[in-house]
């Protein structure tokens, strides 16, 4: 709107003033008046757009911090939902692990007792024995079974030193101490073609690398008291080379086979032992394992160092034999699951000598059969049937009494042994065996009076 003002005075007279008429009278009063609406006029829709651009301002604000509200509002609903489904969780993981730790075996400490570099551990067994009256313990026996101790110590880079000492085994009447296993391990020579694994070397006495029973003759590692009817193991100074190349793993060895003494050979032929493994998966495994013995003397060596049916193979022949030699064969297999294992082995043996008044080569074979099965509440279950079976007869002493042996050959003897023991810990078990055994010898007299009960605390450190 446009407003047009014109302004006519009379000094001399106070008149009215009259908007957009040339012949208006001016008057002091009227000005004021007029000037003092004007700005009110002009003023008040300043104040009034004023008023109302603060409350939209206010309105914009209050509507933002309705909006910050509501997001803050989710955002705590959202943060609440995922504390409480991260304490579900944690609730449910500890249920599991409590869960798992009481199902699962007791975990094992490390054994033996460090010295600097040096550690020191040991094995061993305290039984009671008792056998028919034909068996090595008619009478009944407390016995110390089994003690040994181990030192280790790294010598240099990946040159490693490996002692055994026996101070008492079921083979030895007496408690004299005897070595057992002694050398150094050089491992993992295959670097020098940047490979791990698989060539490393042994050299010192050894157990020969025959089979695979000896690897758990130890009370500790035994699920039975007892050993199969062939139970072959025995010591040698030599070499040996083991390695791994992928599912595959071998073991070689060139060693002494005299039983005389354990220390030195009275031939120059010396015992030669193979072994190849295949794990196709964890739960299968298998071997194949060769070994001759050697000529041995038959004055000299008298003996070999390898036992066979608990005892150590000897000459066959007559008086005029002077050399005699063994070879072995056998197959191992084993299939296993997380509570248990089946496992078998068999093998082909054949004696030759060079007696010039008989022909005395015989051949003889052995096998063995082995299940164990966990129970709940750390218990388990084990049993084994094993056999030796030779037609011309071949010396087995199996649970008979060694100083009544009257050493005729045996054409069959078997072995039933069944079993259950406890698990205090990987480091303690106890277990209870009784085992049946019967067989014949050459001259057709029946084996059946060293039927076998025992029960034995097994422990390492």
């Amino acid at each position: 709107m446009k407003f047009v003002f014109s302004f006519w005075a009379n000094p001399g007279n106070a008149g009215f003033v009259s908007a957009g008429r040339r012949n208006t009278r001016f008057c002091p009063r009227g000005v004021i008046f007029l000037s003092a609406t004007l700005a009110f006029s002009l003023f008040v829709p300043s104040l009034q757009a004023e008023d109302t651009n603060e409350e939209a301002e206010i309105q914009a604000l209050e509507k933002q911090n309705a909006i910050l509200e509501q997001k803050l509002e989710k955002q705590d609903q959202a943060i609440e939902s995922l504390t409480e489904k991260v304490g579900e969780l944690e609730a449910t993981n500890a249920a599991a692990e409590n869960s798992a730790a009481e199902n699962a075996p007791p975990a094992a400490p490390a054994t033996g007792y460090n010295f600097g570099n040096v550690n020191l551990s040991a094995e061993g067994g305290v039984a009671f024995f008792n056998t028919g009256r034909d068996g090595f313990s008619a009478d009944s026996d407390l016995r110390v079974d089994e003690a040994r101790l181990f030192v280790e110590a790294p010598i240099w880079k990946e040159v490693y030193f490996q002692g055994e000492v026996d101070l008492a085994t079921r083979e030895n009447p007496n408690l004299n101490a005897q070595m057992g296993e002694l050398y150094l391990d050089a491992q993992d020579l295959s670097q020098l073609w940047g490979r791990d694994g698989q060539l490393n070397l042994r050299a010192g006495r050894m157990y020969i690398p025959f089979g695979e029973e000896y690897l758990t003759r130890y009370a500790i590692d035994d699920p039975l008291i007892s050993h199969s009817v062939a139970d072959i193991w025995g010591y040698g100074p030599g070499v040996e080379l083991y390695g791994a190349l992928g599912k595959l793993n071998y073991v070689v060895a060139v060693q002494n086979d005299s039983g005389a003494n354990g220390v030195q050979d009275f031939d120059g032929d010396k015992a030669v032992t193979g072994r190849i493994g295949f794990d196709p998966n964890k739960h299968l495994h298998f071997s194949v394992s060769a070994m001759r013995t050697g000529n041995l003397s038959a004055q000299n060596d008298m003996i070999s160092s390898l036992w066979f049916g608990n005892l150590l193979l000897s000459p066959l022949g007559g008086p005029e034999t002077t050399l005699f030699h063994y070879e072995l064969a056998e197959g191992d297999i084993m299939a296993n699951w997380s509570s248990g294992h089946l496992s078998a082995f068999g093998g082909y043996g054949r004696y030759g000598d060079n007696d010039p008044a008989a022909s005395n080569g015989r051949n003889f074979f052995y096998y063995s059969v082995e299940g164990v099965q966990d129970l709940p509440k750390k218990f388990y279950l084990a049993a084994r049937f094993s056999e030796v079976l030779s037609d011309k007869g071949i010396g087995v002493l199996g649970l008979g009494n060694y100083e009544t042996f009257d050493d005729d050959l045996t054409t069959t003897l078997w072995r039933l042994s069944l079993g259950i023991g406890y698990r205090f810990s990987n480091n303690l078990l106890v277990k209870t065996e009784y085992s049946f055994e019967g067989g014949k010898d050459l001259a057709g007299e029946s084996r059946d009076h060293e039927n076998f009960f025992g029960t034995e605390a097994a422990f390492k450190f």
